[in-house]
This record gives structure tokens, C-alpha cells and sequence, in this order.
């Protein structure tokens, strides 16, 4: 898959692209990652790229004409016969999640356009862009990080970027954990300024371990994300066990 940035500030990706255990999936080439500047598409001596809002107020708006040649340039590399989406990062659009993150690792890709200072000439927006997405209810300088965000997530689940296959099975929100957040980990010592690690998973017996890491999946979604618990049992995904651990976690709470 193949995901095209523009982006005007393509520095900010080299670090990231480099490092850690998600630079496998670019530097095998599953995840093809190109940087485009918009300024190279800008008349003027200057390159401009923004200019005063009509109607006055605070900031800067990102032309849309720079944005325009450059998206052209890229469907022109492309050159696909389905063009991939193009994709705002935007506070109104719907927020990313597992499952969109698992849509987008088995996709062809797609055209992400990080916006900068007050936003982007909202005609572009109307005759081009496909989708948008949102990290959460917060506002961030430009959607760089989102853009990192998106590829780190989509990278992750490429296979043989991380060291065991079916680590991201384990994660949480995975439908192989029913959509439930993760347990807790532990790793040696066993004992940590006197707090011990928890007997189950000292045991040896493995239908203990999972039992106690169910438990602590279900105690943990129910005490922070109580809608995970009601997607789950919606799903028929909570056994008689798990909802006798759940009416006794509600009733201590009583």
C-alpha cells in the first residue's frame, strides 16, 4: 500500500520513518510512504501557500491552489485506475479506531493532506477530499502527528513488522479480545519495592493465566469504558462467567 503526505513540513517525517520496530514495514516497502511540499507547487518568488481569510479574523488559510496541483501531481504518479482517497485530518471528522485502522492496513493506501494554521480554503476541501478523520476532541498545530498516527497504526499490523506475528492480537480494542481493553503486564523481579507480581501468572497453568487475564480485561473495560462492556455483550461476546465477574464488580461498587 502506498500513502502519499503533503505536508509542509516533510522533516518531521524522516525521524519517525526511521525508528522503531514499525520502520520494517517502510523500509520493506509494504507500507510505501511519499512526502510531498506543497510549495513546490505555489507561484511567486515566494512559494506562498496562505493568505488572509476573507471576512477577517485571526490566521492564516492554506491556498487551494498549491494544494490542487500537488494532488494532481500525485494522481499523476500514481497513475491508478481506482484513485486512492484523499484524506483531511480534521476536528469534524470521525474519530480513528481499531476497526477503521484494520480497514486501512488491508487498503490500497490513500492521499493524507496535513493541514496547517486556521485550516484550508474550504473549496478544496468540498471538490477533493474524500474523508476525514479525527485523533479525538483536541486541536493539534497541523495534522502531521495525525498522519503518524494513521501510518504507525496501519504499519504495525503489516506481517512480520513486529517480532511475534500474533502480538497485535493481544492489543486492546482487538476483536481477538472481544474489543476489550488489555491486562496488565508484569516482568521480573518478582517483587518490585514489595509489590509482587500476581500469583496467577506465576502458576504454570495456562487456563488460570488466561482466566485471571480475562478477568483483568473485563475489570479494567468495565471500570473505564463501560461502552466496550455493552458493544461486547450486544456482540454475544461476554460468557456466564464473564457476566458473573461484571455483576460482581457492579455490586461492590454499590
Amino acid at each position: 500500500m502506498r500513502f502519499d503526505i503533503i505536508t509542509l513540513f516533510p522533516e518531521l517525517f524522516a525521524p519517525f520513518l526511521a525508528s522503531g520496530v514499525t520502520r520494517r514495514a517502510y523500509e520493506s516497502g509494504q507500507v510505501q510512504v511519499r512526502l510531498w511540499q506543497p510549495r513546490d507547487f505555489a507561484e511567486g518568488n515566494y512559494r506562498r501557500v496562505d493568505d488572509r481569510p476573507f471576512g477577517g479574523g485571526p490566521g492564516m488559510v492554506m491556498l487551494a491552489e498549491p494544494l490542487r496541483r500537488c494532488l494532481e501531481a500525485i494522481r499523476a504518479e500514481r497513475a491508478e485506475s481506482v484513485p486512492a482517497p484523499v484524506v483531511l485530518f480534521s476536528p469534524i471528522g470521525r474519530k480513528l479506531d481499531h476497526a477503521s485502522v484494520a480497514r486501512w492496513s488491508e487498503s490500497q493506501g490513500a492521499i493524507l493532506v496535513c493541514g496547517r494554521y486556521e485550516g484550508i480554503d474550504q473549496r478544496f476541501i468540498d471538490a477533493y477530499v474524500d474523508q476525514q478523520i479525527s485523533l479525538g476532541d483536541f486541536v493539534l498545530s497541523g495534522g502531521e502527528v495525525a498522519a503518524m498516527a494513521l501510518l504507525d497504526a496501519v504499519a504495525r499490523l503489516q506481517p512480520g513488522v513486529l517480532h511475534d506475528q500474533g502480538s497485535h492480537q493481544l492489543d486492546s480494542f482487538n476483536p481477538a479480545l472481544d474489543g476489550l481493553l488489555d491486562c496488565p503486564h508484569y516482568t521480573r523481579p518478582e517483587s518490585w519495592q514489595g509489590a509482587p507480581v500476581p500469583p496467577a501468572l506465576l502458576s504454570g497453568h495456562h487456563a488460570q493465566i488466561e482466566r485471571w487475564r480475562r478477568d483483568q480485561r473485563l475489570e479494567i473495560t468495565a471500570r473505564h469504558r463501560p461502552d466496550l462492556i455493552n458493544a461486547a455483550r450486544a456482540a454475544g461476546q461476554l460468557s456466564r462467567v464473564d457476566e458473573t465477574l461484571l455483576a460482581r464488580l457492579a455490586a461492590a461498587q454499590d
